[in-house]
């Protein structure tokens, strides 16, 4: 199977809000950069494809298993969506993974696989933190050798009927879905430490069906 080019990205590193990771977002065309000073968020419409959309889509719902969390909270609908774990050497996953790698500039061997989530009608998962709490059960289980997670990349693949809206509710901004858009965000503050300003919320999605990718980056290499 043919794999996109090697692309040529500047030294970034691991993925913290460093100055040469936001400047190399901000360079790219159409970003957005939400006026906060409490997280680094961005936010890119269009970034991927309608046709590519459509193919993830696809293998969504071909490989759709029931989401989970870390360090369970005794809340059975905390998270009610469904997820896909996507494979890499699949060309359409291949070709997608390059246009988010161009995209933020992170380097490839620090991101997690790529995964796809599919929400129905009712379902959300409710506000939520992407890294790992350094106090939770699971912290070790989960960062002992990738460390935490730095930035999280998402793509809406589709627009819902209505709903499916991701609301980030530090700074009351909620982000609309639309196919092809994309939200990158760090999860970290400039220190290195968690943000709990990056407390976002799936929301429900009151008809039709939401598609959405993430890609999550870590402190050291995956795997």
């Amino acid at each position: 199977m043919e794999t996109p080019p090697a692309l040529v990205r500047p030294n970034l590193g691991s993925g913290h809000p460093s100055e040469a990771v936001v400047a190399h977002i901000l360079a790219q065309p159409g970003v957005q950069r939400v006026p906060s000073g409490k997280l680094s968020l961005f936010i890119r419409r269009a970034l991927i494809p309608t046709e590519l959309c459509s193919a993830l889509i696809e293998r969504i719902d071909a490989k759709r298993r029931p989401s989970t969390i870390a360090d369970a909270n005794g809340d059975p609908t905390f998270r009610t969506s469904e997820t896909c774990d996507l494979d890499s050497t699949d060309p359409v996953v291949a070709a997608t993974e390059a246009l988010i790698y161009d995209f933020c500039g992170l380097d490839p061997a620090h991101g997690e696989p790529l995964q796809g989530q599919r929400y129905a009608v009712g379902q959300e998962f409710k506000a939520h933190t992407d890294y790992f709490d350094p106090q939770g059960g699971d912290f070790v289980k989960y960062c002992s050798v990738a460390g935490n997670r730095t930035w999280t990349v998402m793509l809406y693949l589709n627009e819902p009927g209505a709903g499916g809206a991701t609301r980030f509710k530090a700074i009351d901004k909620i982000v609309q879905p639309e196919t092809g858009k994309l939200l990158a965000w760090s999860n970290l503050r400039p220190d290195g430490t968690p943000n709990p300003a990056t407390l976002h919320h799936g929301m429900k999605v009151r008809e039709g069906t939401k598609y959405v990718l993430t890609k999550w980056f870590r402190e050291r290499p995956w795997g």
